[in-house]
């Protein structure tokens, strides 16, 4: 004779694991929903930036932007206005991309290093973020390691851009790819595990990973074409 509380248990636990994997699917969803979004803002600013010709707004400008916007999406991660500041956050970061790739257009094969580098950075994000979803490996073990690379490389790129060393940018771009490749299979796991509920704060951290990822690039690829 069945126990029916066994059975309550069962029918209670496939409801949950049924529930929580429709939470997980609605927020990989959302998340590459406004991912797109934002990606197709950032390009709009950065092509405008680079059609008017606009300055870069400079080192400390940029630094206060973006860390003041992300912050400011943090706190409202979980309201209306946190849509609002996402879309802020990555404008801003689409025009200070602009006069980047407009540096590299003026320079020989400019247009193909910036191609290249925007092919790269498509192939390097779609292929690691089906990996991790077809694969749904857990990829938590990675986190002390970002962290850490991640300041350690922030740090070394603002000592490479303060004391001009063009071979420690060159170190900190070839780190940041792979910390960003990192990051992308991180925060994928985490989506699919359970360990990030939030699209909005999953698509900053995927956006900035994919901005770093070509901007890294980029600068390989123009050093590699300034040298061939």
């Amino acid at each position: 004779m069945t126990n029916p509380n066994v059975v309550s248990i069962a029918n209670s636990n496939t409801g949950a694991g049924a529930e929580s994997l429709l939470a997980t699917n609605r927020v990989i969803r959302n998340t590459y929903m406004l991912l797109s979004m934002t990606l197709l803002l950032a390009a709009v600013t950065a092509a405008t930036s680079v059609a008017l010709k606009l300055p870069h707004p400079g080192l400390i400008l940029t630094l206060v932007g973006y860390f003041g916007l992300l912050f400011a999406t943090t706190k409202l991660r979980n309201s209306g206005w946190g849509l609002v500041s996402i879309f802020a956050l990555t404008g801003f970061m689409g025009y200070t991309l602009g006069p980047i790739i407009g540096h590299y257009l003026g320079l020989p094969n400019g247009g193909q290093t910036v191609m290249m580098a925007m092919a790269g950075t498509a192939a390097i994000f779609l292929g690691l973020s089906g990996y991790a979803l077809t694969t749904r490996k857990d990829f938590s073990f990675m986190s002390g390691f970002l962290m850490v690379g991640i300041l350690v490389a922030f740090l070394a790129g603002l000592a490479a851009i303060f004391f001009e060393i063009p071979a420690l940018s060159l170190t900190v771009s070839a780190a940041f790819v792979l910390l960003m490749s990192g990051l992308i299979l991180f925060e994928t796991s985490n989506i699919i595990h359970g360990g990030e509920t939030n699209y909005v704060m999953a698509t900053v951290s995927l956006f900035v990973s994919i901005f770093n990822l070509f901007t890294s690039l980029l600068q390989l690829l123009g050093f590699i074409g300034s040298s061939d």
